[in-house]
């Protein structure tokens, strides 16, 4: 069901490891020529491209594409009650995490007279995208919105698939959960042409430009984020989900396949990864998979994305090496499940976000951790941070010398703008000691 990779005394060198690090064929270039052409349309005919594009890929034709407030006000109204009370507490506890996020401003004393102003500002206008093909994510909007609005964006957009079930309109649960977060700018579209919209508007929609697009999607969304970025920033190019469990003798088999199986539900590419020194806790979770696998609410698909070459049963030395080969893979979602997980943290570099101990499963951070399970995927939280209040603040450094401080340095910029042979640097400092 799952395959078996076995690096037990081996000694891969860097380059060798990375070609065994499992990972689904998902190149998003090889999705650039379509996504490219899906935006272009969508820049030339604006709503009209959004609703066929709807029609050729959802099944359906909205009525329009731009949600009605009345829509939302609905369907906060019907949300299961349930349902409305654990999206309520996710945001609170979401919100909370988020206010910890807020770097403070600061005045640096360089010398006497010369200070260094470091401030956050806030992003105007945000794209939020949230997918919804094979399943729904009101979580996702929590998600996106409540750094957002954390950080003070002042302008939110949000954009989800029309659905067929619901005659075009974005899935209930979305907009519901859109309401109870008082954003009333939606719209029913997905997909590239999505995220054209966001990043070059639709005059016919009254849809402005946004200045940084966030959230998940598929290899077209991806590559969409790619062929726009520099037009509008991105967050990350986050693709199928992924876990990666590190385990040693101690954990507890059961729990360790639950986990797996329950990021593999997600998607047929969905990577669900073990690193283990332990044989024996290695066949025992091949087993529990093996009988639980088929009775899965989604078992087709589980049993896809376990198949596949995206996910493994790794066999290592020792911990060290479980951590070494994790920092290798950086992995959306790492679980720590051993004796000592502190000690393995210590090892770790590179993670979207960690689940330390048998009690922090990923399913909590998708919902009422508090964290953000919006997270860099394929590899790239070994550089890109996951979604946070800081994606949407810009770091900006305001400098005030007075004269004085300005004419102690006068002569150490000349020098440089000398060796630069920039003169013209140099002048603009020393006139203002020598102007009449």
């Amino acid at each position: 069901m799952i395959q078996t990779i076995d690096l037990r005394g081996l000694q891969p060198n860097r380059a060798e490891l990375l070609d065994l690090v499992p990972r689904a064929k998902t190149d998003v270039s090889a999705a650039t020529a379509v996504a490219g052409e899906l935006i272009d349309d969508v820049r030339a005919r604006g709503e009209a491209a959004l609703l066929d594009q709807a029609e050729r890929f959802d099944g359906v034709r909205p009525r329009h594409v731009r949600v009605d407030v009345a829509a939302m006000t609905s369907a906060v109204r019907q949300l299961d009650p349930a349902v409305r009370d654990a999206l309520e507490e996710s945001i609170a506890r979401v919100r909370v995490a988020s206010e910890a996020q807020l770097p403070t401003a600061g005045v640096t004393t360089i010398a006497e007279g010369a200070e260094i102003i470091q401030r956050w500002k806030p992003i105007h206008r945000v794209g939020l995208y949230v997918p919804g093909g094979k399943a729904v994510y009101p979580s996702s909007v929590v998600m996106n919105v409540v750094p957002a609005q954390v950080a003070g964006v002042s302008s939110i957009a949000l954009a989800s698939p029309p659905q067929k079930a619901f005659d075009g309109m974005v899935h209930p649960a979305i907009l519901g959960a859109a309401g109870l977060l008082g954003i009333d700018e939606v719209y029913a579209m997905g997909g590239s042409g999505a995220i054209g919209a966001f990043a070059y508007g639709v005059p016919d929609l009254s849809l402005d430009p946004v200045q940084l697009i966030t959230g998940p999607g598929n290899v077209y969304v991806a590559a969409a984020k790619r062929l726009v970025r520099g037009t509008t920033g991105i967050d990350s190019e986050a693709g199928p989900t992924e876990i990666l469990v590190i385990a040693d003798a101690t954990a507890d088999p059961f729990l360790v396949a639950a986990d797996l199986l329950s990021q593999a539900e997600h998607d047929e590419l969905a990577a669900a990864v073990l690193v283990t020194d332990s044989v024996e806790l290695a066949d025992q979770v091949r087993a529990h998979l093996e009988r639980t696998v088929p009775s899965a609410h989604h078992s087709a698909r589980v049993e896809e994305a376990l198949r596949g070459r995206q996910s493994a049963i790794v066999l290592v030395d020792d911990l060290e090496a479980a951590a070494a080969f994790s920092n290798l893979y950086g992995p959306e979602h790492l679980e720590i499940q051993t004796e000592e997980p502190g000690v393995v943290l210590d090892l770790i570099d590179s993670a979207g976000a960690i689940f330390l101990g048998p009690d922090s499963p990923v399913s909590l951070g998708d919902y009422l951790a508090g964290s953000n399970h919006v997270l860099p995927t394929g590899g790239q939280s070994r550089f890109t941070p996951g979604l946070g209040t800081y994606t949407f603040l810009r770091p900006q450094q305001v400098i005030r010398y007075d004269h004085e401080a300005l004419r102690s340095v006068e002569g150490r910029i000349v020098a440089l703008s000398s060796a630069e042979d920039l003169p013209a640097h140099g002048a603009a400092v020393t006139a203002r000691f020598t102007r009449p």
